[in-house]
């Protein structure tokens, strides 16, 4: 039915920078490369979400009247929110229960976090490097809806900086139309450092994107999606997909949780069935 993939794309807004000093602008990129160093260096999840947490602080003081304007910067801020709340969720290993696993080893976990509702976590490895299934995510993110029948369209409305971008995503009506048309508009960031990446959203307010007639507007809560080389086999990676959703409307929890854990096994496989024709394609040339 839906899906938000979190596969976060990258974006560069150079035009404040160009009345930037020179000494000024390298302070902003020093701080800013060393918000990533910090975000994605460290062993323990809890140790750098706190502090990703304090530096985005710093980061944002000291860039809201130089780099963004005030709405940029509470997207950014926003970004970086979600991928702390939801990394927090991942790193605590207590409570999960499991929904589904196929024979291949790709399974489905869910529990319910306070102040949040019921989280869905994907896990699976794919036979493919970390780079590609990065460059399909992340560099080609509005493509989905060519592999994805659970999406669409995805589009990109607005690029801030390098990391965050505002994306509107079409969801295609389930089978037998159990749960209707979904559209969502979420703020989007990407994290990456050395071997891992990290891709995290929520839900957010676009004023150029308003409701659309006959679509109901869901909302992603914190998610995100963590790639990360397999332990032993570089050549493939695992990957970890936390999902939070309102799909809005009435629908009986039932169908939710059946729709949306199917929804994340069923991507795992489309993604799969993707690399495995861009391989074919390049072989080709």
């Amino acid at each position: 039915m839906l899906l938000a993939t979190f596969k976060l794309c990258a974006g560069s807004s150079y035009r404040h920078m160009r009345n930037m000093k020179g000494l000024r602008h390298q302070a902003v990129l020093a701080i800013g490369q060393e918000l990533n160093r910090r975000a994605l260096g460290g062993p323990a999840p809890n140790a750098w979400i706190n502090q990703v947490r304090c530096r985005s602080s710093l980061l944002g003081s000291q860039l809201e009247e130089t780099l963004y304007s005030e709405q940029e910067m509470a997207y950014i801020q926003q970004g970086e929110q979600a991928m702390q709340k939801a990394l927090g969720i991942l790193s605590n290993q207590e409570g999960w229960k499991k929904e589904n696993q196929q024979a291949n080893g790709d399974k489905v976990l869910s529990k319910m976090v306070p102040d949040v509702g019921k989280v869905f976590r994907l896990e699976v490895v794919v036979d493919q490097p970390m780079e590609r299934l990065y460059e399909e995510l992340v560099d080609h993110m509005e493509a989905m809806g060519e592999w994805n029948p659970n999406v669409k369209e995805i589009k990109v409305l607005q690029k801030i900086g390098k990391d965050t971008v505002i994306t509107h995503e079409l969801a295609a009506e389930s089978p037998g139309n159990l749960v209707g048309p979904r559209d969502f508009v979420s703020v989007r960031c990407a994290k990456r450092r050395g071997s891992t990446c990290v891709l995290a959203g929520m839900a957010t307010h676009f004023g150029e994107m308003p409701e659309q007639k006959g679509v109901i507007r869901a909302e992603h809560g914190p998610t995100c999606m963590v790639l990360r080389p397999l332990a032993g086999s570089p050549s493939k990676t695992k990957l970890t997909w936390l999902l939070n959703i309102d799909l809005k409307g009435w629908l009986p929890k039932t169908i939710i949780n059946q729709v949306l854990s199917q929804t994340q096994l069923d991507f795992a496989n489309h993604l799969r069935h993707r690399l495995d024709a861009n391989l074919v394609s390049e072989a080709r040339y």
